[in-house]
């Protein structure tokens, strides 16, 4: 696991994004994207809160491909609770085998939980160090 500083979105189109999300659907069948950089991939990506719901109702709250070069990485079971390091230490595990599975170069996510989530960088690094190798680089803001 490589870490930078930067921003997420200077790398749109050039790797495979990974979004923090959690695992709600509204009423209307659309992944709840209120926070962090699932409200930015919202604001950026039309249509993406329909595909998130219905990955999430076939699915589960489970990592998976939800647009080109955009990937749902659960960190929470919704957009109210704190982000559960469980579940981080779980989607790690599942982005790595779908990186090796599809044969991804370089994955760009941001800390985990750490934005508006709350989490300390230093308490959440540990949880993805065994699990992600150099294809995965974690990025924070500058």
């Amino acid at each position: 696991m490589k870490e930078i500083l930067g921003d997420l979105w200077s790398f749109r189109g050039k790797a495979v994004l990974a979004i923090t999300t959690g695992g709600k659907v509204d009423c209307q069948g659309r992944g709840m994207m209120l926070r962090g950089c699932a409200r930015q991939a919202r604001d950026l990506f039309p249509g993406l809160e329909e595909r998130l719901g219905a990955h999430l109702l076939q699915h589960g709250n489970h990592v998976g491909l939800i647009d080109e070069g955009v990937i749902a990485f659960p960190v929470a079971e919704d957009p109210w609770s704190w982000p559960e390091p469980a579940l981080i230490r779980r989607s790690a595990d599942e982005l790595s085998a779908l990186a090796d599975r599809i044969g991804w170069a370089k994955v760009i996510l941001p800390r985990p939980g750490c934005g508006t989530g709350g989490l300390l960088w230093h308490e959440v690094k540990p949880l993805l160090l065994p699990r992600l190798d150099d294809r995965f680089w974690v990025i924070a803001p500058e």
